[in-house]
């Protein structure tokens, strides 16, 4: 035997972990789609990665146990592998049927999904071979290979478009149906309002009510009043549908609604978290019918200073529904109905506006994509919305609401203890992120204050207003929006950094959202002063931030879908566009006029030059030519490839004018780059368009 070459062997990169009941832990895995999965543990810093062999028959959302074997000895992160599913959290599977003649299986969409079906022939339920259909009534039984399931449902969807919009609801674990027990409870809830019911709550169907919403809403579940008690001061009614009135506690309606926790908003349509009787019908503010509400009624001066407030429940009834562009014309001085009123509560909401950013709120922008769509689904064009006077209106007086629930339910303590309560959290930026930021930031001239959180608000609101209209605005604002840490539910409340608030919860949007019926049931109980301290609510927290993360991810992926759809019918075309992300293999950049994001892969751009990442600029740089490009840069593209499977986008660059450098020298158009004197290059294969994480803009948080 020779002997070993010790001189290059690598150290060991990761620490053994003793196998052991402590080193044992529970939590959700997530599979993702390079195949690689991670458990997020509550009270660790890092989720628990988990190869592909290692967590056996569980598949994605699953709850697990988790056996560590090692931790990573420069990473930190932990590394195991799954012992045990404690629970089952995918009741429905989205696929294709497979059948012969002596076997049927189910072939999931999701990827997440590592394992088939079996589906009994007598469970076919008239499935045939190549049908999409969704399958439940599953049977894990460890002993067998696969489990075993019933088909519920044919996705019955003739148009392409319409199957992938509802497998990328149901891949995500939301139903598209509702059970035939919940329906049953819904329809035979009682229409009427009763008497005796009016006199249990306050009355404000004489009070002027209105609702403010988008021009497509089909529930609206937010209505203000309005009264000038004459003496320069106001009475501001906040009316949030009264959804705990009609979804009791433990029946199947609100089990069902929980398990969704939230309705999914897709771009052709709304996957409810409530039957249509309800979130269109019974708790739907609509102008002319007497409403139950659950209510947060403010006295204010004309500086939208709080004199009072009170909360409980009303009777409504709206006189009038405005668009928001309804609105917007309005106050801006068109005359309308109640138009007096409107602009008094415009400028007391701008008042309650100006004070929030004064105290520490961060002024991140909001555009929102919308897709017009023909009568089949197909996006036809794309506008852009922006927040404007009404949407700041509603926006404002919700916030108010929201912040005094909380703080009132805060403020009330029960044996000595506090009152388990969903807050809606929001936690100061990452520190590590926000220093490669405010490095990167310094670049444009912009420094921060890190003094104490207030400052630092100070410094992004100044940063962005000094933006605005400058090339760099995209990059600063996305990247911004980046170092901020996720909102999210919890009854640990450390205030909300972004809205500058120190309690906040969601109590103003019961139809979509389950966290807001939690809150209406806990201020019912603190208001009758009998309340129940729920030992769960910690967890149903932590449920529902987790199926709100993956209705933005279905979403994402609708969104994304759509952008595909409509961008497949301009092949060819040019466009210009903004880089909105940089990783070694390419950049990504996003069309100005409608926003569809696509990947300029660098092995397209080998005529061009040969690229360098650095990652501290966000920037790739020509190893030749020394040409940049880097996040917030104008770039001019054109639409290369549309794939709806993937999809995925895939532009072309058309090469920027430079100077003659170092022997090579470029042309204006798309054409192959020209060696001096040289022979031109051999254009590259098009590659696909690899996995990485990219800055996406998102919304102001919540």
């Amino acid at each position: 035997m020779g002997r070993k070459n010790h001189k290059n062997k690598q150290p060991n990169k990761n620490i053994p972990v003793p196998k052991t009941e402590k080193n044992k832990v529970v939590g959700i895995i997530d599979i993702r789609k390079s195949g690689m999965g991670f458990v997020a543990v509550p009270k660790m810093d890092m989720d628990v990665r988990i190869s592909p062999p290692d967590y056996g028959n569980a598949i994605n959302g699953d709850e697990v146990i988790v056996q560590i074997t090692r931790i990573g000895r420069d990473s930190g992160r932990a590394e195991g592998y799954v012992t045990n599913v404690t629970k089952r959290n995918t009741k429905e599977v989205f696929g294709t049927m497979q059948i012969t003649e002596a076997h049927a299986f189910l072939l999931p969409s999701n990827d997440k999904i590592n394992t088939d079906f079996y589906i009994p022939m007598n469970k076919l339920n008239g499935a045939k071979d190549g049908d999409k259909v969704m399958v439940g009534n599953i049977n894990w039984d460890p002993s067998r290979k696969n489990p075993n399931a019933e088909v519920l449902d044919i996705i019955d969807g003739i148009r392409a478009n319409d199957i992938a919009m509802k497998e990328i609801i149901l891949s995500a674990g939301f139903p598209i149906k509702f059970s035939d027990a919940a329906l049953a409870e819904t329809a035979a809830i009682q229409v009427n309002i009763t008497q005796n019911e009016i006199l249990q709550r306050r009355d404000f169907r004489e009070v002027l009510t209105f609702t403010i919403d988008p021009a497509d809403a089909k529930d609206f579940d937010d209505a203000i009043s309005y009264q000038d008690f004459g003496d320069g001061t106001y009475e501001l009614g906040v009316h949030i549908a009264d959804v705990s009135h009609y979804v009791v506690e433990g029946t199947i309606l609100d089990k069902e609604a929980f398990e969704r926790a939230t309705s999914v908003y897709l771009p052709d349509r709304v996957n409810p978290m409530l039957p249509e009787k309800i979130s269109n019908e019974l708790c739907s503010l609509r102008p002319n019918e007497d409403k139950l509400t659950f209510s947060a009624v403010f006295t204010l001066n004309a500086n939208a200073e709080v004199l009072k407030y009170w909360l409980g429940r009303t009777i409504i009834h709206s006189k009038r529904r405005y668009t928001y562009e309804e609105a917007e014309e309005i106050i801006e001085g068109k005359e309308g109905d109640n138009a007096t009123e409107l602009r008094t509560v415009n400028q007391l909401s701008q008042h309650l506006r100006a004070e929030r950013f004064k105290v520490g709120a961060i002024n991140f922008s909001s555009e929102e994509v919308r897709f017009v769509l023909n009568e089949v689904g197909e996006p036809i064009g794309i506008t852009l919305k922006v927040s404007k006077k009404a949407n700041q209106l509603i926006e404002e007086l919700m916030l108010l609401a929201n912040r005094t629930v909380a703080k009132k339910v805060s403020e009330t303590v029960v044996s000595k203890k506090t009152i388990p309560f969903p807050y809606r959290v929001h936690d100061s930026p990452d520190m590590e992120k926000l220093g490669s930021f405010i490095a990167f930031a310094s670049q444009y001239g912009h420094r921060f204050n890190l003094k104490d959180g207030k400052t630092l608000a100070d410094s992004f609101n100044k940063m962005l207003q000094n933006v605005q209209g400058k090339p760099e605005k995209n990059v600063l604002e996305t990247l911004g929006i980046r170092t901020m840490s996720k909102a999210t539910y919890t009854t640990k409340n450390i205030g909300h950094y972004g809205l500058a608030f120190e309690y906040y919860a969601h109590f103003t949007s019961p139809i979509r959202r389950y966290p807001d019926v939690l809150v209406h049931r806990v201020l019912q109980e603190v208001l009758d002063g009998h309340v129940d301290l729920d030992a769960k609510m910690e967890e149903k927290s932590i449920h529902c931030s987790e199926r709100e993360r993956k209705a933005m991810e279905c979403e994402r992926e609708a969104n994304k879908y759509k952008q595909v759809e409509y961008l497949r019918k301009h092949i060819g075309e040019q466009f210009t566009g903004i880089v909105s992300g940089v990783t070694n293999f390419g950049f990504w950049v996003e069309i100005k006029e409608n926003r569809c994001e696509g990947l300029v892969s660098t092995k397209n751009c080998l005529d061009f030059d040969t690229f360098k990442f650095i990652p501290e600029e966000y920037a790739l740089m020509g190893v030749n030519t020394k040409h940049k490009v880097r996040m917030g840069d104008e770039v001019q593209i054109v639409v290369a490839a549309a794939n709806l499977d993937a999809r995925q986008l895939d532009y072309d660059w058309i090469y920027p004018k430079l100077e003659v450098n170092n022997g090579i020298a470029f042309k204006t158009k798309k054409v192959k780059a020209e060696k001096v004197p040289k022979a031109k290059a051999e254009k590259a294969p098009k590659a696909k368009a690899e996995k990485a994480t990219k800055v996406k803009k998102n919304k102001k948080p919540e």
